[in-house]
C-alpha cells in the first residue's frame, strides 16, 4: 500500500552526512507508520502490513553496529509475520537493505544500490520503483537530501504508484545538529496527511521547511550594516512591530536572522523590501 525511498546522502563532509526517507501511499497519515531515522546511525522504513515495532529495533541494532544487512535478518527471524511485511533499510555506511514478503499484495518489490532502498506494494508496477530509482541517481548528490528523496517520490507518482490512488506523503531527513536551534538532529519532518495530490503539497512544504527551519548558509548572510539595521527597524514598525527584533520572532525568521542581528538572510531581506513573497 506504499513506496519509498531510504537513503544516506554523504556530501563532501562525513560529518555532515544526512539520511532520510520519503513515502507516499493511498493510507492515511503514512508518515506516522512508516519512516523512521538518527543521525549517524541509519535509517528505515516498514510498510505492507507494516510492523511498525521495527523503526526502534532496527534502529538499536544500527546503533550497535550491525550492518543494513545484519539488521534486517535480525529483524525477521524474530517475526513471524514476515511473509507480510516490506521494510528498506539504510547504515551509517550507506550499506542498503530491503526485504519483500512473499505475501505483499501484487505488484510489490524493491532494489537497492549504493546508499539507497527503494520498495513499494500494491504498485500499478516494477515501472514505479525504476523510476523512482532513476529519479535519485539523476539528482544531484551534492544536493539537500530532502530534494533528492523527494525527486525520486516524484517520478514514482508519476510512473504510476499505488494502485489504489493517493492519498497521504511524508519526508523525514535527520543530520547531526540540523534541527531548530542546533538542538537536534531532525533536517526536514514533513507529513501530508490526508490530500488528493499529497507529494506535490509536500514539495510545497519542502520549500516553507527551507524558508523557516534551515539555517542559512554563510553564502546567504548579509552584514547588518547601520544603515541595514535602521532600514530593517522602519520595515519592522511600519508592520506593526515593537522593533526588528520583534519582527523577526512574530514573522518565525529565527533561523535566517542572526540573534545579535549581526547578519540577515538575503531572501528574508528580499521579503521584507517586498521584492519576494514569503509563500
Amino acid at each position: 500500500m506504499t513506496f519509498s525511498i531510504v537513503a544516506r546522502s554523504a556530501g563532501p563532509d562525513p560529518e555532515t552526512a544526512s539520511w532520510g526517507v520519503a513515502v507516499a501511499s493511498k493510507f492515511l497519515a503514512v508518515g506516522s507508520a512508516v519512516p523512521a531515522a538518527v543521525a549517524q546511525v541509519g535509517a528505515i522504513a516498514t510498510q505492507a502490513h507494516a510492523n511498525v515495532a521495527y523503526k526502534g529495533l532496527a534502529l538499536a541494532h544500527l546503533d550497535e553496529g550491525a550492518t543494513a544487512e545484519v539488521a534486517l535478518q535480525r529483524l525477521l527471524e524474530e517475526d513471524e509475520g514476515r511473509d507480510h511485511r516490506q521494510v528498506g533499510i539504510v547504515d551509517v555506511e550507506g550499506n542498503a537493505a530491503s526485504h519483500t514478503g512473499s505475501a505483499c499484495l501484487d505488484w510489490a518489490g524493491s532494489v537497492t544500490g549504493d546508499g539507497y532502498a527503494i520498495q513499494g506494494n500494491i504498485l500499478t508496477g516494477e515501472e514505479v520503483v525504476s523510476a523512482m530509482e532513476a529519479a535519485f541517481l539523476a539528482s544531484d548528490p551534492e544536493a539537500p537530501l530532502a530534494q533528492r528523496l523527494l525527486a525520486a517520490l516524484e517520478a514514482g507518482d508519476r510512473a504510476g504508484g499505488d494502485s489504489r490512488g493517493r492519498q497521504s506523503a511524508a519526508v523525514l531527513v535527520v543530520r547531526e545538529g540540523a534541527g531548530y536551534g542546533g538542538m537536534d538532529d531532525i533536517e526536514v519532518d514533513l507529513r501530508v496527511d490526508d490530500h488528493a495530490t499529497p507529494v506535490e503539497e509536500l514539495q510545497r512544504l519542502l520549500g516553507l521547511n527551507d524558508l523557516y527551519l534551515t539555517a542559512s548558509t554563510e553564502e546567504e548572510k548579509v552584514p547588518m550594516t547601520p544603515e541595514l539595521r535602521e532600514e530593517l527597524e522602519g520595515i519592522a514598525r511600519a508592520a506593526g512591530h515593537r522593533d526588528l527584533e520583534g519582527w523577526v520572532g512574530a514573522e518565525n525568521y529565527e533561523m535566517r536572522v542572526a540573534e545579535d542581528l549581526s547578519w540577515v538572510d538575503r531572501r528574508i531581506l528580499a521579503i521584507a523590501r517586498g521584492e519576494e513573497a514569503a509563500q
